[in-house]
């Protein structure tokens, strides 16, 4: 089991790594390199987040970090399907 990157989440994490990185680079390098780990982390156990309330699908998970909710969907990889943050996320 590996981690996909799905366009939508790498774009998302940009615009989030920018924004955080206009006052504090460091912390920006800081929030992307502490989200890896908790995605690694996640490969070993998929199903020990809560099923997502927007999808509400046993293989479509989520987990706060940081504030930012992130998505993912468990095949026999994990896609990462999005990040955001207050409540908000398009289809």
């Amino acid at each position: 089991m590996q981690l996909l990157i799905t366009d939508r989440f790498e774009y998302e994490l940009s615009r989030i790594l920018v924004f955080i990185a206009k006052n504090n680079p460091q912390n920006a390098i800081d929030f992307k390199n502490s989200l890896m780990i908790k995605l690694q982390n996640t490969i070993s156990m998929p199903y020990a987040c809560r099923i997502s309330a927007k999808f509400n699908q046993e293989n479509i998970r989520e987990f706060i970090f940081k504030g930012y909710t992130i998505i993912y969907k468990i095949t026999e990889n994990i896609e990462l399907l999005g990040i955001y943050r207050d409540n908000i996320w398009g289809s």
